[in-house]
């Protein structure tokens, strides 16, 4: 009975040290039940912001009217007297850092802090004075190609481009290969530039399904996501003989055990 007892409490011993810690918080939107997702739908309305590249087409009820406020690539060839846009490409705009565009004839629009339906109706109000009363220009903003940046314990960090205008923080994860084993979920931090050029840090939590209503749930340009590590990560890396010690403890309970039962047998 002595030997059976000896036995099971140096395996609980065992299994203490060999643990690597809780799994309740590694499984994503816990409580999906609950959350009320109507209030998602009407969430995603990016703002332009400094350094991000706009494509802005212009179009009037007559062609030739709208060519003097379209920025066009060199492809875009003179037939006779009259610029033609046959097979061009419109040049994107980049937000300089103070969140301004140089447009065509009209100078320079401070578009930072504006949403695409924002930018477009000013668009449209300022070249109306040098249309046609007739005219209606129908205004055209998209967003570019930009980059998101995903550290810390995920496996694959670095930075990603994001070729379309809308992405969200699940998304960039999966993009990084999601989050390893040592992650802590509900602790992820978005750090984000404002389109003032103040930087914030937002705490996000995965457990909980009502991120998909947070205001941080879609991303940003330059936005940059950081996963910390938890305990057993953190104190692993902090010491780097502590692999070392662990074995050498094991070993050690091994050898008392095999002692122990030498001498109660």
């Amino acid at each position: 009975m002595k030997k059976l007892s000896l036995f099971f409490t140096v395996s609980l011993v065992l299994a203490f040290f060999s643990s690597c810690g809780s799994v309740k918080n590694i499984a994503y939107i816990q409580n999906s039940d609950s959350v009320n997702y109507d209030r998602s739908q009407y969430l995603y309305d990016a703002k332009i912001m400094p350094k991000d590249e706009l494509t802005i087409s212009v179009n009037t009820t007559n062609p030739e009217v709208s060519l003097p406020f379209n920025l066009l690539m060199q492809n875009a060839y003179q037939q006779g007297r009259t610029l033609s846009t046959t097979g061009g490409t419109l040049m994107p705009y980049l937000v300089d850092t103070e969140g301004s565009i140089n447009f065509p004839i009209i100078g320079r629009l401070q578009v930072a802090g504006l949403t695409k339906r924002q930018c477009e109706r000013m668009i449209q109000d300022k070249i109306r004075p040098y249309l046609a009363e007739s005219e209606n220009p129908i205004v055209t903003v998209r967003m570019s190609s930009y980059s998101i940046s995903v550290l810390g314990e995920v496996a694959r960090p670095g930075s990603y481009m994001v070729s379309r205008e809308e992405i969200n923080v699940l998304e960039a994860l999966a993009q990084a290969g999601d989050l390893t084993i040592y992650g802590v979920r509900d602790r992820v931090k978005l750090i984000r530039k404002n389109a003032s050029g103040r930087k914030e840090i937002h705490t996000l939590n995965l457990n909980d399904a009502n991120i998909v209503n947070s205001p941080y749930f879609y991303l940003q340009q330059n936005d940059i996501v950081y996963v910390e590590p938890n305990k057993v990560k953190a104190q692993n890396s902090s010491v780097g003989s502590m692999t070392t010690l662990w074995f050498s403890a094991t070993s050690i309970l091994i050898s008392l055990t095999s002692l122990l039962y030498n001498i109660l047998k």
